[in-house]
């Protein structure tokens, strides 16, 4: 039987490959933005919805339908204005949870952040209750819409569940992230300056991404659960640059010219051992053959 999905932030970068491979089981997959999406990122078969989540009159008509999965992408990327980021990120993920509160809908999924365990060190395991303090607005906003929903589900048996992704990357990516940064500068053989790239990261491929997210909607009684999605496997940022440019052929990286921020962590990765088992869900794609197939797509797109 066909399943209705609502993908809020279905025009982004997550929301549009999660749209995809939603389209490919024949569910019916609707997206809600504040933006039409761009011309690269437009599916055929997708619903695209335009509207603010505070926009009440006009949210409540697009939210009329019985979806049966919600997946919460949406938020600013840029989190320098500081309230658009927490409206977006807690106030908008509060604001959607409460109108499906009374629906029937099996899942809702909330798309959350590593930078929610702010300086725990890693490798970073899951817990139900953090007491951790973050270190931004935005890893504020994540995990106060983590302890909101695990309320709901307390409380209501909201079906909520929370995905911690780390460093996302693959084909498509906006132009705002190392890998992607770093691979356009290689192709066009450009200096391009960097920090010492000391510190360690793990980067997990779109494609694994969008599988946890569809395990996760498929995958009988995990609601109330925080999961962490990556790679497990944390790689030095200066490694992962000088591997692209190896890949490209090309490339002239400037190691050292941007200063850390102060509040900078020196290591970060997950512990995945509860997405092995609960979801039944590992990365399948390792860095190497994620690395090949984003530098062929921009080699291609540009």
């Amino acid at each position: 039987m066909s399943k209705k999905i609502l993908i809020t932030g279905g025009t982004g970068f997550i929301g549009h490959h999660l749209a995809k491979k939603c389209l490919k089981f024949n569910w019916s997959v609707t997206s809600l933005s504040t933006k039409k999406p761009a011309k690269q990122r437009k599916l055929n078969k997708v619903k695209y919805k335009t509207c603010d989540l505070f926009n009440d009159k006009k949210i409540k008509k697009i939210l009329a339908i019985d979806y049966d999965y919600v997946v919460n992408l949406a938020g600013y990327v840029d989190h320098s204005n500081k309230s658009k980021t927490m409206r977006s990120h807690y106030y908008g993920c509060k604001k959607i949870s409460e109108y499906f509160l009374k629906s029937k809908i099996q899942k809702f999924v909330q798309v959350g952040s590593s930078i929610e365990y702010g300086k725990i060190r890693s490798p970073q395991i899951e817990k139900k209750t953090n007491k951790q303090k973050t270190f931004s607005t935005y890893g504020k906003a994540k995990l106060l819409s983590t302890k909101h929903l695990l309320n709901l589900y307390r409380k209501f048996k909201f079906p909520a569940v929370i995905l911690r992704l780390y460093l996302v990357y693959g084909p498509g990516q906006d132009v705002n992230r190392v890998i992607p940064i770093t691979i356009l500068n290689a192709i066009k053989n450009k200096k391009f300056n960097c920090s010492d790239g000391l510190q360690y990261r793990d980067f997990v491929h779109i494609d694994d991404v969008t599988d946890a997210i569809i395990k996760t909607l498929r995958t009988n009684k995990v609601s109330g659960n925080i999961f962490n999605i990556g790679s497990g496997q944390p790689v030095q940022i200066k490694k992962i640059i000088l591997k692209i440019c190896r890949l490209v052929g090309s490339g002239r990286p400037q190691f050292g010219k941007i200063k850390l921020r102060k509040d900078e962590i020196s290591s970060l990765y997950p512990d995945i051992t509860r997405a092995k088992k609960i979801l039944n869900w590992k990365p399948k794609i390792n860095l190497n053959l994620g690395l090949l197939k984003t530098v062929n797509y921009y080699r291609k797109n540009g």
